[in-house]
């Protein structure tokens, strides 16, 4: 793995859920392999879960960490190659991401959409930049159109509690006070076709996701017959994709209540944080017995370990150095 940004980046979806299970077994297994290595965590936008627990992972894999969040403490950057920088920006991405290398093993980088142009989000200019400039690897901590390791927890949650049976699982819209990026929605849709489950999307006409996101899932506008006999049920706020990054009128109240939860098969409730209780999600399905979502929380520490793991292995081979010297999932 040279770098990860989405659920193509890894050669077996699976596997990679398998060997983050395995760490999250031994954690420290491999605190020697990330010994006199750097991971540099680059924040253009806020964050809570990814900060924590990708710092923890690379600490259990004995690496420094250097956090920055640059838009307010770095220079602002320019993004546009062959800009005439008489604005705001005092630096170029060029400039910035070639000196990181040099300070950095790994480079993690977290950028939101505009949602004011589909195109330049949806082609991840800034993401993209960074992947252009930076000489060492490179992890998505959550781009304009996906969220892989968000969603790489979440698939690893859904793998330790399904049981033997094919599970239904169902990825539904809920209510929110603003519009919100699709990224998630968009990479958890991505991942979970690489998993055997039955899966459904259900949201209000309007919300419909990019087609190319959505796999075999199947497209549901009434949330009440997407929950029926669903085994897991992740809620989650987007905006519109045709409709670029508006709210569009929705009929109904899409908002879980007692009654909609008992049409499932006693599922599990899935939700990735931060959640806005009783708007976008009831207190009572939160802190049910059967919600996961401090789970998926945890999770998020060694699906970040896996892929540092592959990243620091990669540039192990990638210099020479006899991967197997170490004791290692791969």
């Amino acid at each position: 793995m040279k770098y990860f940004t989405c659920a193509a980046d890894a050669e077996d979806v699976n596997a990679l859920i398998k060997e983050a299970l395995q760490i999250k077994n031994q954690p420290l297994s491999n605190a020697h392999l990330g010994m006199g290595k750097t991971l540099g965590l680059i924040f253009l936008n806020p964050s809570l879960r990814t900060r924590f627990s990708t710092q923890v992972a690379a600490q259990n894999l004995g690496m420094q960490v250097i956090t920055m969040n640059i838009e307010k403490e770095g220079w602002t950057l320019e993004f546009k190659d062959g800009s005439v920088m008489d604005g705001n920006a005092s630096e170029h991405i060029k400039d910035a991401a070639g000196a990181m290398s040099q300070y950095c093993d790994i480079l993690g980088i977290r950028c939101f959409p505009g949602l004011k142009n589909k195109e330049d989000d949806y082609e991840e200019k800034i993401l993209s930049q960074f992947l252009k400039y930076c000489t060492v690897p490179v992890i998505s901590l959550e781009s304009a159109t996906r969220h892989p390791l968000q969603s790489l927890a979440d698939v690893m949650t859904i793998a330790e509690h399904r049981g033997s049976k094919r599970p239904k699982v169902v990825l539904t819209w809920a209510p929110h006070i603003k519009p919100l990026p699709q990224a998630v929605a968009n990479s958890f849709s991505e991942w979970m076709s690489f998993t055997d489950a039955e899966f459904v999307i259900a949201h209000p006409e309007g919300y419909e996701l990019a087609v190319s996101f959505c796999g075999k899932a199947t497209l549901c506008y009434n949330q009440e017959e997407a929950l029926e006999g669903a085994d897991f049920v992740y809620v989650k706020n987007w905006s519109s994709f045709h409709d670029y990054g508006k709210m569009p009128a929705v009929r109904g109240n899409w908002l879980l209540n007692p009654e909609k939860m008992k049409r499932t098969a006693d599922a599990h409730w899935m939700h990735c944080l931060p959640v806005r209780r009783n708007l976008e999600m009831p207190d009572f399905c939160i802190d049910h017995p059967k919600s996961l979502i401090q789970k998926q929380a945890f999770n998020r520490i060694f699906s970040a370990q896996v892929v540092l793991e592959k990243l620091l292995l990669h540039k192990m081979k990638a210099y020479g150095r006899e991967a197997n010297s170490f004791t290692c999932h791969e």
